[in-house]
């Protein structure tokens, strides 16, 4: 079987805008996410629930499925931490803490070279070189799974312009940004090579799930 390549539970809001411009360390989407992420964190599968209860249906199995036959992710580095050109500070190991949610290996894209290293069940990479062969770094480390495209905005545009995504679940949310980094104008701008199924969801927010023709 064929190891895909997966965009899983991707945010963006209602004007396709996935993270803003003015990253940084206290806000590592660069605008208030909270909105844009909220209906995961309402379900009763949320990691890092801490009281009981929260939602079923839906939104509840898309965040059971986040990890299902996952193998390996390729991130950028904008997704790993907001440091820009050679990296100054070894120490700062990513967003995360000591117990990163991957739980896979993780590729994180950069120009600039840094050893790998573990935290707990996950370690990260760091690689440079164009999607396809990236891609194949990752599948080569998934052990048959298949593949999970991180993020951010930037990166799965890359592979998309690449034609390397085989599904895609974008989670559209019911906000607005105006500025920041598009994903896209419009779903529909995808049609020419991938199905897709629009599935609204009582949380407000509206499941695009788009498979390969």
């Amino acid at each position: 079987m064929k190891q895909l390549l997966r965009v899983q539970n991707f945010g963006v809001s209602s004007d396709g805008i996935g993270a803003g411009e003015s990253q940084s360390f206290e806000s590592p989407f660069g605008l208030d996410h909270g909105e844009m992420f909220a209906w995961a964190g309402a379900t009763a599968s949320w990691p890092n629930r801490t009281d009981p209860g929260g939602s079923r249906g839906l939104d509840d199995y898309f965040t059971r499925d986040f990890a299902h036959n996952i193998g390996a992710e390729i991130m950028g580095r904008n997704k790993f931490g907001p440091q820009r050109g050679p990296w100054q500070d070894l120490e700062w190991r990513g967003w995360w803490g000591d117990e990163p949610p991957f739980h896979t290996p993780v590729f994180v894209m950069t120009h600039h070279p840094r050893p790998s290293f573990t935290l707990s069940d996950t370690t990260f990479h760091f690689v440079d070189g164009d999607p396809g062969a990236i891609l194949e770094q990752a599948r080569a480390a998934a052990g048959g799974k298949d593949v999970r495209l991180g993020g951010g905005v930037t990166v799965i545009k890359e592979f998309l312009e690449a034609d390397l995504v085989d599904t895609m679940h974008v989670a559209v949310s019911p906000v607005k940004f105006g500025s920041g980094l598009r994903l896209w104008e419009s779903p529909d701008e995808l049609l020419d090579r991938f199905h897709l199924e629009v599935v609204p969801s009582p949380s407000g927010v509206t499941h695009h799930l788009f498979w390969r023709k």
